[in-house]
């Protein structure tokens, strides 16, 4: 597995990786938050062409509150994998805590016409301990 990605899982051939980095930059703790960047890596390992047409995630912070975000595509597209490809993309999560985490699956379309969930592994959002 490529070392940059942490996490990954398998459902009928389509792997997806991921890799998380915290974004100090673009966190304000004294204010309660902490921003995130995911890399997602999508692997065809099957033999048809898949289109994935919208993502489903569970986030959950450090209080344990949970919340569910869908929609079409991922970062505006609805990418087609040929057998043998990828996609990759980057998003961000912020949190009102300093750790939590995402999971989740995308709904794709075989070019064979069937339709299944793919999951997203689940990975942590933890930010560095800060001194004071």
């Amino acid at each position: 597995m490529d070392a940059l990605f942490t996490d990954a899982e398998e459902t009928r051939g389509i792997t997806v990786r991921v890799s998380v980095s915290y974004l100090p930059e673009q966190s304000e703790p004294d204010r309660g938050r902490w921003f995130w960047a995911y890399h997602i890596r999508i692997e065809n390992n099957s033999s048809v062409m898949v289109q994935l047409l919208t993502r489903h995630w569970i986030i959950t912070d450090g209080r344990g509150a949970r919340h569910t975000v869908e929609g079409e595509g991922v970062v505006g597209e609805q990418p087609m994998i040929a057998p043998g490809a990828s996609f990759d993309y980057v998003s961000g999560c912020p949190l009102t805590t300093p750790i939590g985490n995402m999971q989740g699956s995308y709904h794709m379309i075989g070019e064979d016409g069937s339709a299944f969930d793919v999951a997203i592994p689940k990975f942590a959002l933890t930010a560095p301990a800060v001194a004071e």
